[in-house]
């Protein structure tokens, strides 16, 4: 699924998804929209939901099993039922020795 976001530029792609579990996911305070949705005028961002989202970082939070990547970076921070996302570390390839 393809989401962006109503407050800034950022657009995700999600990756895992919790089952049969409904989540609000949101940047920048407000619910993500999809992206076949229509474009309208792009919201303030939320005190507190300034952080920003990196290009080409995988965010989740372990404990509800959503995982997305980001395809654009934006000044929205992404928040899962009221608590932020974590940016993930990137795993160390095994040594090509």
């Amino acid at each position: 699924m393809r989401l962006r976001s109503v407050t800034c530029t950022t657009q995700l792609i999600v990756v895992r998804a919790p089952a049969d579990v409904e989540v609000d996911l949101t940047c920048g305070g407000e619910p993500m929209a999809e992206w076949s949705a229509p474009a309208s005028p792009l919201r303030p961002v939320a005190p507190g939901h300034d952080s920003g989202t990196r290009l080409g970082k995988r965010y989740a939070r372990p404990d509800s099993g959503l995982e997305v990547l980001c395809t654009h970076g934006g000044d929205g921070s992404l928040w899962l039922d009221g608590a932020p996302l974590e940016l993930m570390s990137a795993r160390p390839l095994p040594a090509s020795d």
